[in-house]
């Protein structure tokens, strides 16, 4: 860079002031270092410190020194992240040089430089997540599905589509479950020769919707018709005998018959039975896997538990079989805007709202919740978000006993409620165990088969102590973690939870922007991951970016222009994280082709510095500490 050997009177003054601006941001970096007692940190004091430096440096809004700086052909300082002091050092230094001034002398070494701080960042990701692969540096982990457990060519699929990292939700499933689907993945790694991280969720203290009460047990098979009545394709239907484990080859409802009678069936017979309404139906016999059969009805047929199945023996005779236990209806609760919807600490089942004939609300529908200590936090006009955030609510009563909600966001024609469906409480401060004593079950078994535990709805430092506490006490004290930020509270004291994170890696962060996008308003959606983004990369802890991605892909088998797009922003991560869906492979090979083309485009971002409001709280707590000699 060539220098002025003399700069006009109104450009040096304009320098001067922006070196001493500079000066300014550099000591309030020292003096947030110099507040906080380093030697805990170890391996990890130059990132816990590279974390301070930054959470002071983002308290200044530095636009317009950005523009000058950009003026001076000088860095603007928006790709700190992983090297604060050493970069604002370097600028500084350049200043002193137009100024034809001598270098000042600053306390204290600079931090890591760019090259260091990519190299902590790679290489805590490294121990966190595993080896990424040839030509991608983002690793992909993907969820995995029910189907997992027992089909173990959908998991070699898997990896060989381009998993890296395999995660078990168990929040689903159970144990059985669980153990099949890790054997699964250790058998793909040993087949294809590469190693597949495997990590487990607890479920975490979230917030759901309990039981709702069943309908009655019964089997409605149904054809697709056209706008005449005329049938467009049949109703499908397996006949499975009793305990049949493996999973039916196709999606639809099953009836359990006894298996001699089904291994006595023929393709294309025609077996007759009278329905729960005591209509004469035929189901034709289409398929054999086994001693199952797929069967198709051409009339809407309602089967219940007991019906009898007549199918015809070799020698003309009647075959008659009962169908074995039929699972009741899984019942839904139907919510329109200004409804009144009553969350319950009673565990007594869910009901539909019960009208009279002109359709007035006679009883208002009622939902136990999973939780119901959370009734004790929630307090009237606070927001409750329904199914994940689907549906808007206000609380308009609330007692111990039952909190009643208004509807206020819902399409005009109503929608359906279902159990097991996440309540978000983004206005409430909710006082819930850290680690539920179900989950504690959960952890057993993780520290035995994984390779990692995802922390769910971690609010503050002291949830990860904690965590720590009971991993040390189950003998896996240096057991890989991943913090899952899906609630606000865990969002505005992120820098005090990187801090605490920091004194006992590995860890790591999710961006689970499901629960995050509810509980900050989907309009900061985009800012915040992009701050979560910013402030782990400060401390050099690596990120897995979550929740929707390629959704449409994963689910229908058709992505949209949009979600594309989101994916390849997932390049700035350490990780990206896909959701089952019946086409799960194809969305893995999608990805593993995007993050391999924008790998050479982007690396993490550039910024521009304004204030963040984010680094507040942390801040204030430590003006209020006394500095650690």
């Amino acid at each position: 860079m060539a220098l002025p050997e003399a700069l006009p009177v109104p450009a040096t003054r304009s320098v001067r002031q922006l070196a001493a601006r500079l000066e300014r941001v550099r000591a309030s970096l020292l003096k947030l270092e110099q507040s906080v007692d380093l030697s805990p940190f170890r391996a990890q004091r130059e990132s816990a410190r590279n974390l301070l430096h930054y959470v002071a440096f983002r308290q200044f809004d530095l636009r317009r020194e950005q523009a000058l700086l950009s003026h001076w052909a000088l860095s603007s300082l928006g790709r700190s992240e992983s090297h604060v002091l050493y970069n604002l050092d370097a600028v500084l230094g350049w200043l002193d040089r137009i100024l034809v001034q001598p270098p000042g002398a600053r306390a204290a070494p600079g931090g890591p430089n760019p090259e260091q701080g990519r190299r902590i960042l790679t290489r805590n990701a490294r121990v966190l997540l595993g080896p990424t692969q040839a030509g991608r540096h983002v690793r992909i982990m993907v969820t995995m599905p029910t189907e997992a457990a027992t089909d173990e060519r959908l998991v070699r699929a898997l990896v060989e589509g381009g998993m890296d990292c395999a995660r078990i939700n168990c929040a689903h499933d159970g144990p059985a479950e669980w153990a099949g689907m890790v054997a699964h993945i250790h058998r793909a790694e040993r087949a294809l020769g590469r190693r597949c991280t495997i990590e487990m969720d607890l479920p975490g203290p979230k917030v759901r919707t309990g039981a709702i009460r069943p309908g009655p047990p019964v089997v409605k098979l149904r054809p697709s018709r056209d706008a005449l009545g005329r049938v467009r394709a049949p109703a499908s239907v397996w006949l499975v005998p009793p305990n049949d484990s493996p999973p039916v080859p196709s999606e639809g409802p099953v009836l359990t018959l006894p298996i001699d009678w089904l291994r006595r069936r023929r393709l294309r017979e025609q077996v007759e039975l009278v329905d729960a309404r005591g209509a004469r139906r035929r189901l034709r016999l289409v398929h054999r896997a086994g001693t199952r059969w797929r069967a198709e009805a051409r009339k809407t047929t309602y089967v219940t538990t007991g019906t009898t199945l007549v199918g015809t023996a070799e020698d003309g005779e009647d075959e008659p079989a009962a169908v074995g236990p039929v699972p009741a209806i899984e019942q839904r609760i139907r919510l329109r805007p200004g409804d009144r919807l009553v969350l319950t600490a009673r565990p007594e089942p869910g009901e539909d709202a019960r009208r009279d004939a002109h359709g007035r609300v006679l009883k208002p529908a009622h939902i136990p919740l999973t939780f119901p200590e959370a009734l004790q936090s929630v307090r009237r006009n606070d927001s409750v978000w329904l199914d994940d955030g689907r549906i808007g609510s206000v609380a308009r009563s609330v007692n111990r006993e039952r909190l009643i909600v208004e509807i206020t966001q819902a399409p005009a024609g109503g929608t359906w409620l279902g159990a097991d469906k996440g309540i978000n409480l983004p206005d409430t401060e909710l006082k819930l165990p850290p680690i539920p004593s179900g989950d504690l079950e959960a952890l057993r078994f993780i520290v035995r088969n994984a390779d990692l535990v995802g922390y769910s709805f971690v609010h503050s430092a002291e949830d990860l102590r904690r965590l720590r506490s009971e991993l040390a006490r189950l003998g896996r004290p240096k057991m890989g973690v991943i913090l899952k930020v899906e609630i606000r509270g865990a969002f505005e004291e992120l820098p005090g939870i990187l801090l605490a994170a920091l004194r006992q890696p590995p860890m790591g962060v999710m961006i689970a922007r499901g629960d995050l996008a509810v509980e900050v308003g989907f309009e900061r959606l985009a800012e915040v991951q992009e701050e979560i983004l910013w402030l782990c990369e400060a401390a050099h802890v690596p990120v897995i970016w979550a929740t929707q991605v390629l959704e449409g892909l994963a689910k229908s088998g058709i992505p949209s222009r949009a979600e594309v797009t989101d994916a390849a922003m997932g390049e700035r991560a350490e990780c990206v994280m896909l959701n089952k869906g019946p086409h799960i492979v194809e969305a893995v090979r999608a990805l593993d082709s995007i993050l391999r083309r924008m790998q050479s485009h982007q690396a993490k971002k550039m910024a521009m510095l304004r204030h963040l409001h984010i680094v507040e709280r942390f801040l204030s707590e430590h003006r209020r500490a006394a500095p650690v000699p």
